[in-house]
């Protein structure tokens, strides 16, 4: 389907080298770093034949030095060279390379986390915008730390307390904590009575996350949950003042540090829904756009009802990638150009007049190799 398209769309990708830190590690900056650079440097001896205080004197017919480029036209920066970025390679990251496991566990992972944290912020009525930047939070951290160091649960209850805040719709701490575990006491419950593993999506998490956001198996509800609605809507929550309920408050803010360091505290976060609209209008404003058979109702190509399908379909396909690496590997506006392009496919629109995809959407060809 094409829906896997999405995911076979880019061939080369640029990633970050994985870096090992653990709570409680020491800042890689170290203080002796700061202490020497604070220390003067011993001044050096002036080579022979310089005047005291001055620079070296050319010997007698030596050549004039060359004089400096003169400087760009109109004060314009010089061009640096750019640099070219690596290829994206999943065997190279931490829980592959530190745990051993397979980078299709490691993106199974990913994909039932990102739903989780889907749910997590319907349940806290958070914007989309919200939630798309607690998973590209949560991708980020574990393309540095591996599965096994952290429960991913309690990151991704982190990445969400951490994405509200900067996304300017912030949760009470207590709210966030207790809707999480709820949901995840919820799915671990129907799980056991499917007779699967109690986990959120089947993953079945290391016995040192226990006492975490998953109860062990058996296990009841705490005595502060509360029944409500429908009877079990209220079920699973924790006492806000058990000692199990400090404890997580506790790791989820020191997780809220860590996340902050790891990410190099960068919370301006691009996702492409604004260019992929952007994208799609003017693409139909400038009449770029035609549907390759005509629509049943024998309305025009160009219409706002051509519009709203592309981005309806558009703002779908974002939402899935959002469930894999590519926020890792390419920028927001590349990634709204290959979401536009399989909206158009899945909608059966092509470009005016014969021309190119890559030459429509202004991308370069090999984005758009694969189909």
């Amino acid at each position: 389907s094409l829906h896997l398209v999405a995911l076979f769309i880019f061939c080369a990708a640029a990633a970050c080298r994985p870096r090992h830190v653990r709570i409680g590690s020491a800042c890689p900056c170290r203080t002796d770093t700061f202490t020497a650079m604070s220390q003067p440097h011993p001044a050096r001896p002036p080579p022979p034949g310089a005047p005291p205080g001055g620079r070296p004197r050319p010997p007698p017919g030596a050549p004039p030095p060359p004089n400096k480029p003169p400087p760009p036209p109109g004060g314009a920066p010089p061009m640096l060279p750019q640099r070219v970025p690596r290829a994206f390679d999943e065997s190279k990251l931490p829980s592959v390379v530190q745990d051993g496991i397979t980078p299709a566990e490691e993106r199974q992972k990913r994909r039932r986390t990102c739903r989780f944290l889907e749910e997590c912020g319907r349940l806290l009525k958070l914007p989309r915008v919200a939630v798309a930047t607690s998973m590209v939070f949560f991708h980020r951290f574990y393309a540095k730390h591996s599965f096994a160091e952290h429960d991913r649960f309690e990151v991704a209850v982190a990445c969400l307390l951490l994405a509200a805040k900067t996304e300017e719709s912030p949760k009470k701490l207590t709210v966030v904590i207790q809707e999480c575990h709820r949901l995840k006491n919820r799915a671990a419950a129907q799980a056991r009575s499917a007779g699967k593993s109690p986990s959120v999506g089947g993953l079945t998490p290391s016995p040192a996350h226990r006492g975490g956001l998953t109860p062990p198996p058996g296990s009841t509800p705490s005595s502060g949950s509360k029944g409500g609605r429908g009877g079990d809507d209220r079920e699973g929550l924790l006492d806000s003042k058990s000692e199990e309920f400090i404890k997580l408050k506790e790791r989820i803010l020191l997780l809220e540090r860590v996340i902050l360091h790891t990410i190099g505290f960068e919370l301006d976060i691009q996702h492409p829904y604004k260019f992929l609209v952007e994208q799609i209008k003017k693409l139909n404003h400038s009449r770029s756009l035609e549907y390759a058979v005509a629509p049943p109702d024998g309305a025009p190509g160009n219409t706002g009802k051509m519009t709203q399908e592309l981005v309806q379909y558009g703002m779908n396909y974002a939402n899935d990638s959002l469930h894999t690496t590519l926020c890792l590997q390419f920028p927001a506006r590349t990634v709204a150009s290959a979401c536009t392009y399989l909206a158009c496919r899945m909608c059966k629109v092509r470009p005016v007049g014969g021309r190119d995809w890559p030459e429509v959407l202004h991308v370069e060809p090999d984005a758009l190799a694969c189909e």
